[in-house]
């Protein structure tokens, strides 16, 4: 198995239990997560030696967080400490027509985005690991934070490990004229990348390429072996959600490597908690690859994993490898005694 890192932000995530909404609930349960977090947290479950490479605050709150890590599996050398603030966000889950809605707090001012890892930090994660997992989210705060991730990829990259890039673009960081502020960034990362997460809206939105595709997988199909040729990724990898009318959702993999697509069957589940399903995904397709394992096999695992964060409570995903390897066959769930 690998050694693998992920550079991010450590969240505090306060929810509102059940389905209510902010201004109904006078109760809200905290616990801590990221995507980085989720990524590594899951792949240690699958065996992995994994590290999170962060800042948090040295206060009972940055400890607080810290144990918490340490109880998902996640080693910790290289966690920073300073500053005085957890970035946090409040959680409200949709039901039916309402949709899920998350509402961040001034994430700016955490101690992950104001407080920068001495320069040695960088050569010394490097050389330590196999892999290290970057997230568009990380681009988008602060040049603090876009300056790092950049010189760790760059780092990763000269020591010749592979780097893993999720486009994870979110609207709501970048602001008004959001894309056109990410695409010399997101560039950067793709130039970088070995293992890259992203879509066709990501390639036409943040890359500014067009498609004659009349839906969205014609246009994955026309773009995503663009993106890979031009910026020499090895493996582009993604999913396709649909929301249906009873709840339930639907989803289907897919992974492009070798100039060929490879896709799960449709999937479909109801939907317990959907935060962090899609780095159950990536930590499928990170597992898998890393391991060698075929590409139909590796996206098929993937989904699976994705399919079973929907089902546990919390960003974190929970599923073990027999879980996932179970859940592949699609067997309904009865009590194992």
């Amino acid at each position: 198995m690998s050694k693998i890192a992920a550079f991010g932000e450590v969240m505090m995530r306060l929810e509102a239990p059940g389905f209510q909404t902010l201004a109904q609930s006078s109760n809200l349960a905290y616990s801590f997560s990221g995507s980085g977090v989720n990524v590594v947290s899951a792949l240690s479950r699958f065996g992995h030696e994994t590290y999170l490479a962060s800042t948090l605050p040295d206060t009972p709150l940055g400890d607080a967080a810290l144990a918490y890590l340490r109880k998902l599996g996640i080693q910790t050398p290289f966690v920073n400490r300073g500053g005085k603030y957890v970035g946090m966000y409040f959680l409200e889950h949709g039901f039916g027509l309402r949709p899920s809605k998350v509402t961040y707090t001034d994430r700016l001012g955490s101690s992950f985005n104001t407080v920068p890892h001495a320069p040695e930090d960088w050569e010394r994660i490097a050389s330590a690991v196999d892999a290290v997992h970057f997230c568009g989210i990380t681009l988008a705060m602060n040049d603090l934070a876009r300056t790092q991730i950049k010189q760790l990829a760059r780092e990763v990259k000269q020591h010749g490990g592979t780097v893993i890039f999720d486009c994870n673009y979110r609207p709501s960081l970048w602001g008004e004229g959001g894309y056109a502020l990410a695409t010399p960034h997101y560039r950067e990362m793709l130039e970088l990348a070995d293992i890259v997460f992203m879509n066709e809206k990501d390639a036409m939105l943040t890359l500014g390429m067009t498609s004659a595709g009349a839906d969205r997988t014609e246009q994955l199909q026309e773009l995503i072996p663009q993106v890979a040729k031009e910026y020499s990724i090895g493996t582009i990898a993604g999913t396709h959600r649909q929301v249906n009318g009873d709840n339930t959702h639907s989803l289907v993999g897919y992974l492009y490597t070798d100039e060929a697509f490879f896709y799960s069957l449709p999937v479909t589940f109801s939907v317990y908690d959907r935060v962090g399903a899609g780095d159950a995904y990536a930590s499928g397709i990170i597992h898998t690859r890393l391991r060698g394992d075929e590409p139909q096999y590796a996206v098929d695992y993937a989904t699976a994993a994705a399919v079973l964060a929907h089902t546990v409570h919390g960003d974190t995903p929970m599923a073990t490898e027999a879980d996932v390897v179970r859940a592949m066959s699609r067997t309904a769930g009865d009590v194992e005694r």
